[in-house]
């Protein structure tokens, strides 16, 4: 019998090595599976690269991983904002690898891993430093019907972590209006998706037109309880 639901976020997580890329949903505070990155500090593994939109807000979530120093690089589209100190002041002393990625082309490059596309060209950066390597060599470019276009790698994982509404034991999942972001894109792009969900309900309740994510992609889910968010990423009682 399929059944993906975890006994515990430790047990969804027991496995995720040293060196691992992983995909963390959340456009700002929406949707970010924190629960899942509090798992992933006290897990421990260390050396990551981390996916985001952003590069973490206040000191808790992404930027309480992010303080640990156990994330060599990160690679999002927004890294600043007013409370992205933790990240400023790793980037700043040299401790933490940033690679900018125009948002676009974030969600785009994390959805060709998933589509099995190997690369593809996007107009976005061209000319400007986005159109540059991490070690500083210039990125392939091609004139299509006179329009200029920078080639852009896909973005392959061992781990996303996301965060949806319901599911059930086969992995489907549905989610909450904008906590929905990149939610779906990163599902399809890791080596094992573990997803957190406010509602775990009986196989088949879930009109199929409403699974956004399927569960072929989804290896384990876990139920949380529901906690209120914030502006800032301040978290209050529900």
């Amino acid at each position: 019998m399929i059944n993906k639901i975890a006994r515990s976020i430790a047990d969804a997580l027991a496995d995720v090595k040293d060196g691992s890329t992983v995909l963390i949903g959340g456009f700002g505070t929406s949707g970010i599976p924190s629960e899942l990155i509090d798992g992933l500090i006290a897990q421990g593994a260390k050396d990551l690269t981390v996916v985001n939109n952003n590069a973490g807000n206040g000191e808790v979530g992404l930027a309480a991983l992010l303080k640990t120093g156990r994330v060599r690089k990160v690679i999002c589209s927004f890294p600043r904002q007013v409370d992205s100190q933790i990240f400023d002041g790793l980037y700043r002393s040299g401790q933490l690898e940033l690679e900018l990625v125009p948002q676009g082309n974030l969600a785009e490059r994390i959805r060709a891993a998933g589509a099995g596309i190997g690369a593809f060209f996007s107009p976005t950066g061209f000319g400007t430093e986005l159109a540059k390597n991490a070690d500083g060599s210039a990125k392939e470019t091609r004139e299509i019907n006179g329009k200029h276009y920078v080639l852009e790698m896909p973005i392959y994982a061992d781990l996303a972590l996301i965060k949806a509404e319901q599911g059930d034991r086969w992995g489907n999942l549905t989610y909450r209006m904008a906590a929905r972001n990149f939610g779906p894109v990163m599902a399809t792009a890791a080596k094992k998706t573990v997803a957190t969900v406010h509602e775990i309900v009986e196989l088949g309740a879930l009109n199929p037109e409403h699974i956004v994510t399927p569960g072929i992609f989804v290896h384990q889910i876990v139920k949380i309880d529901r906690v209120a968010t914030q502006a800032g990423g301040i978290k209050r009682a529900a």
